[in-house]
């Protein structure tokens, strides 16, 4: 990555439930408390994704905790939030989510340049032999590695 980019949250399980086809960087509307909490790094991805609703792209579940020191014009910490992207990229995302049967999956949410942006990932579900054939791969890799490792000493 390059310079300036400080990732906040990142949803590792992203890649362990889902095929990630393509990656696309969306800006987020936000007010001034979540952005306050989201510099001190208080976000969570999981169980959140993304929907192509009238021509916009919306994120849900997203959990931003509520700023500390916010007053009653604190957020709500779930709420819908807005993503911003070009509209031909929100229309072909609308297409590929429709025809292809894929979903819209937040990768990680970072500030790049002092703006809060969310890395959106074009992905489809695995299947549970597919999760366990992961699984069995990177444990053999890493055993072969444990093995080369100690005959190189």
């Amino acid at each position: 990555m390059t310079e300036g980019i400080r990732v906040i949250a990142e949803n590792r399980k992203a890649r362990h439930d889902y095929h990630i086809e393509e990656t696309y960087e969306a800006g987020i509307v936000l007010t001034g408390t979540e952005v306050k909490s989201l510099r001190l790094g208080r976000a969570n991805l999981r169980d959140s994704y993304a929907v192509v609703e009238n021509g916009e792209l919306f994120l849900y579940n997203m959990h931003i905790s509520p700023y500390t020191h916010g007053n009653m014009f604190n957020h709500e910490p779930k709420r819908t939030r807005k993503l911003l992207m070009h509209k031909r990229e929100i229309m072909r995302l609308l297409g590929q989510t429709q025809e292809r049967g894929y979903t819209l999956i937040p990768l990680k949410v970072y500030f790049r340049r002092g703006r809060a942006k969310l890395e959106l990932a074009l992905a489809k579900g695995k299947k549970l032999y597919d999760k366990r054939e992961a699984i069995a791969r990177r444990d053999e890799k890493r055993r072969i590695d444990r093995i080369l490792k100690e005959h190189n000493q």
